[in-house]
């Protein structure tokens, strides 16, 4: 009776452990069909789309905070009261960004930086309509066209990012119609060369 129970006992830690185990072990299996399934350059696509939609969201309810005095933070500003808009810290990221794209080779960091991008890309969106009119009309009527802006560019992202092989692939043949456009110009020139420089005989016979 005892070596029963002391087995059933056992049986019941066993069980525990698999299920313990199991979380863990199935999130190592989606994140190996991730790896396999998902290339750098849709890992960066993803990384980019997804770090855009968050920092706009976080950036809006940051400001709205501000505004309205939920949040116990201010806007920055600096000596004489100029007030830095965020688009400045996503122009400088931007800029980081882009520099170090053409330094890196290293197609693994490529996730990394389009999560730096993303943000960039937001923090300068987000204040679209200002450097626009070049005036601070984040909270007018005119500031709207920012939000619009910003669902426009998360569309095009989400569009890219659901059919990164189609556009890769439609962008390959586009390349290919322009050089194969651009040879036959290149050969219908040489022909007028050479026709233009035969004697008259020849171009009359």
């Amino acid at each position: 009776m005892l070596r029963s129970l002391t087995m059933a006992i056992s049986g019941l830690d066993d069980d525990r452990g698999e299920a313990a185990a199991e979380p863990r072990a199935l999130a190592q299996r989606i994140a190996l069909v991730y790896r396999q399934q998902v290339s750098f350059r849709r890992r960066a696509a993803l990384c980019a789309w997804l770090a855009f939609i968050v920092t706009f969201v976080l950036l809006r309810l940051l400001t709205y905070g501000i505004r309205y005095r939920f949040l116990p933070f201010q806007n920055v500003v600096i000596g004489g009261g100029l007030h830095v808009h965020h688009f400045v810290w996503g122009i400088v990221l931007l800029i980081l960004v882009g520099f170090a794209g053409l330094m890196i080779e290293n197609p693994r960091w490529h996730p990394w930086l389009a999560v730096v991008f993303g943000i960039g890309a937001a923090l300068v969106l987000d204040e679209f309509a200002i450097w626009l009119n070049l005036s601070d009309v984040y909270w007018t009527d005119q500031g709207r066209i920012s939000v619009d802006v910003v669902v426009l560019v998360a569309a095009v992202l989400g569009v890219y990012y659901a059919a990164t092989r189609f556009w890769q692939a439609a962008l390959g043949e586009v390349r290919r119609a322009i050089r194969v456009a651009v040879r036959g110009e290149r050969l219908l020139i040489r022909e007028e060369e050479r026709l233009r420089h035969r004697p008259n005989g020849d171009r009359d016979g």
